[in-house]
């Protein structure tokens, strides 16, 4: 997995939020149609919110696993937490999950583990059982950038392409979904979210840079943002 660690993707943003959390998990219970005897695994959990409130909601008897690797402080006390690289990972085969979710983490591993990571994941998998894979939408992605920003979100989705299409060839009965979620969020908590770098595009840039593409952020967008955060879902 790529060296760059994104601390904040998951923390005081609309991915953080309520709303989102029980609209991604509506959509999660839709297409899985997941019970109280799930075993669930999430690669790149982040703070494990998400799987946290599932948990809960479903009333789970298995604490979802999650892994990450950052071992953040206030990770979810509902799940049970592995700080590990994905492409380090070790479970026993007799280990086998229902759901296998990775959401926005694969675009971090290297085009050729992709392969190798599936088929890996794929053996610790119930017969039944189901892979959740999320990337950002690659043909009318709707976050609000600045141009370099944008130049870098978009060789970004160019690379999630590749990735997708390797997907396609590996698993071509795969099926495809969308994943939905209305933003609304004030340009003064948008930029607090630039600041802290909320997305991976945002990790390599300088401070100056930053700072540069916040003043085109204030320039280009009126006070209240409204968008659409869409995400690919592909299940295998």
């Amino acid at each position: 997995m790529a060296s760059t660690v994104i601390k904040n993707w998951d923390n005081k943003t609309w991915l953080s939020s309520q709303n989102y959390i029980n609209s991604f998990n509506n959509f999660l219970i839709k297409n899985t149609k997941i019970n109280s005897n799930f075993k669930i695994l999430d690669i790149g959990c982040g703070r494990g919110k998400i799987l946290g409130s599932l948990s809960s909601r479903l009333n789970l008897k298995y604490k979802p696993l999650g892994i990450d690797i950052i071992n953040h402080k206030d990770r979810d006390k509902r799940i049970n937490f592995k700080r590990v690289n994905i492409l380090d990972l070790s479970l026993r085969k007799s280990q086998k999950f229902d759901l296998i979710l990775i959401k926005q983490t694969i675009h971090l591993i290297k085009l050729s583990e992709v392969k190798k990571l599936l088929k890996s994941l794929v053996k610790i998998l119930n017969t039944k059982g189901k892979i959740l894979i999320f990337t950002l939408d690659t043909t009318n992605n709707e976050i609000p950038t600045f141009k370099l920003m944008k130049f870098k979100l978009n060789k970004s989705l160019s690379r999630d392409k590749k990735i997708l299409k390797t997907i396609t060839n590996l698993y071509p009965r795969r099926i495809k979904k969308k994943f939905i979620f209305k933003v609304k969020i004030s340009k003064k908590k948008y930029i607090e979210m630039i600041e802290s770098r909320y997305i991976s595009t945002l990790i390599p840039l300088s401070k100056k840079q930053i700072n540069q593409g916040i003043q085109e952020i204030k320039l280009s967008y009126k006070n209240q943002l409204k968008f659409k955060d869409k995400l690919n879902c592909i299940i295998l």
